[in-house]
């Protein structure tokens, strides 16, 4: 298995670091460091400002990534067979994303700080650029990092389910885990006594589909390293998948790669799960 961590010198990025070995072996792990700069990234920005000190300051900061990425990397297992180091002047989401391109890196993993939704649509922050933009299965960690005994597994649909299903069967967690299996039956917010539009029939198709959706996923995911229970809950997902990650110390979602004004108006449950569960969340894509 191939990681990318962002790293930082927040405890988040440390945190980061640390549950990625709490989940996975990973065999290969780069670690990346973006020098951001802002607009003096540009050594003829600071020229034509007159920027004094702008030389040893870029030096400095460089230095100091070098000694962030020497601490990261002894916190790495010794027996992961590749570590790269990468420490470059740019946006540190962009550094992130063109790593995880160029080495097919099969996860992704940054910490979170915990910005709200709007002043991160704001200022930005590298998690939200790496979720909005990248197209590698990401993993958001929030918090300390944790032994991960409990998962929630939500899925809306088939497509959904296969893709989970493939993942967990290809990248097992360490630990033996207790998996439970969610779907969020959204309400169609119809009344009718008379049922004049079959809406009875069509909710309780609705369920049997949902229950059979759940049993079937299980089933696929079912092995000796797992315990697994199900459960359909009704409501809006993101809400859904809030309340019952409570207690959970890993949520699991999928993206369907939203973006734009469409995600803003929209919404995204992966998005909006990412901001609102306390434990870390792996989105894959």
């Amino acid at each position: 298995m191939r990681v990318v961590i962002g790293v930082d010198w927040s405890d988040q990025s440390f945190a980061a670091v640390t549950q990625t070995f709490q989940l996975y072996h990973p065999t290969d792990v780069t670690l990346v460091h973006g020098v951001d700069l802002g607009i003096l990234e540009h050594p003829v920005v600071a020229q034509a400002g007159n920027v004094q000190g702008y030389d040893d300051f870029r030096k400095a900061m460089i230095a100091s990534g070098r000694q962030l990425l020497e601490r990261a990397a002894a916190m790495v297992p010794a027996e992961v067979a590749s570590i790269r180091k990468v420490n470059e002047i740019g946006s540190p989401a962009q550094l992130i994303l063109d790593s995880a391109t160029n080495l097919s890196a099969d996860l992704v993993v940054v910490g979170v700080r915990g910005r709200s939704r709007l002043s991160e649509m704001v200022l930005g922050s590298v998690s939200h650029r790496v979720l909005l933009h990248g197209s590698r299965p990401t993993l958001i960690v929030r918090g300390a990092a944790r032994k991960v005994q409990r998962v929630l597994v939500a899925i809306e649909d088939r497509d959904d389910a296969d893709r989970i299903t493939k993942w967990l069967t290809q990248h097992p967690f360490v630990d033996p885990t207790e998996l439970c299996v969610l779907h969020a039956l959204v309400p169609i917010g119809v009344n009718d006594p008379y049922d004049a539009l079959g809406t009875e029939t069509w909710w309780e198709g609705a369920e049997r589909y949902a229950k059979e959706l759940v049993a079937s996923t299980a089933g696929k995911l079912l092995n000796p390293r797992h315990t697994i229970s199900t459960k359909v809950a009704t409501g809006n997902p993101a809400a859904v998948i809030e309340q019952e990650a409570q207690g959970m110390d890993l949520v699991v979602v999928t993206s369907h790669g939203r973006r734009g004004i469409s995600r803003f108006l929209l919404g995204s449950v992966s998005h909006t799960v990412v901001h609102h569960v306390t434990c870390p969340v792996l989105v894959l894509r």
